[in-house]
């Protein structure tokens, strides 16, 4: 999902980096945190878990990330950045706003059910419980779902802006339903739905904000 820093806490607990830079491409390394993290969450990932997919030593974990809880915010920031079966940035395209989230929706469809990776969203559905100890981690997990949810507001009133929006259109409300639809789908993808699925299922999320949208004037 589509970013708030709220990590003050996680980085204040990060040691500081010593010696020499460690042998390894940082990108490869944090794309098998990311899929472990992805697969087990973070409570669920231990450092024996992420040093033996990672192919490093706990002590390079270190030297590199500083701290468990600020790899896995790397590799939430690298998750942000994979590429998407149709590219480009669809809230900031030339879109109407119902083929901007028509797209958003096909999009996660279809990384939700990638077999090449873990299934579901990393971001919509992690970290919603955890142990206390945990909590910064949480938090800044959340922070990045309310910011989606902004981005799906601020889209919407660009909408009504733009006069393809209805102008009474509750923007939050609105972004919070697409938002709860994003969600379910990844937990759905996750229990073993299908692509086609998932695409079903935002089909009908797709008709219920066309309920909003105005004629267009061809």
């Amino acid at each position: 999902m589509i970013i708030v820093k709220n990590s003050k806490d996680m980085k204040n607990s990060i040691p500081k980096r010593r010696g020499r830079p460690p042998a390894f491409d940082r990108e490869t390394v944090l794309a098998a945190a990311r899929d472990t993290f992805w697969k087990h969450g973070y409570d669920g990932s231990s450092i024996a878990d992420l040093t033996a997919a990672m192919g490093i030593t706990p002590q390079s974990l270190y030297a590199a990330f500083g701290s468990k809880a600020e790899l896995y915010r790397e590799t939430l920031e690298q998750y942000r950045r994979m590429p998407r079966p149709e590219p480009g940035n669809p809230f900031q395209d030339k879109l109407d706003t119902v083929a901007a989230f028509e797209r958003f929706l096909t999009n996660s469809a279809r990384i939700f059910t990638a077999p090449e990776h873990p299934k579901g969203c990393m971001i919509s559905t992690a970290v919603l419980n955890c142990a206390e100890e945990n909590e910064p981690v949480a938090h800044h997990v959340a922070s990045m779902r309310l910011q989606t949810l902004d981005i799906f507001a601020a889209r919407i009133e660009r909408g009504v802006a733009e006069g393809d929006m209805r102008p009474e259109t509750d923007a939050r409300s609105l972004a919070r339903f697409l938002g709860a639809i994003v969600q379910g789908m990844s937990v759905q993808a996750r229990d073993g739905a299908t692509t086609d699925e998932l695409l079903a299922l935002s089909s009908h999320a797709l008709s219920e904000l066309r309920t909003y949208q105005l004629p267009r004037d061809d």
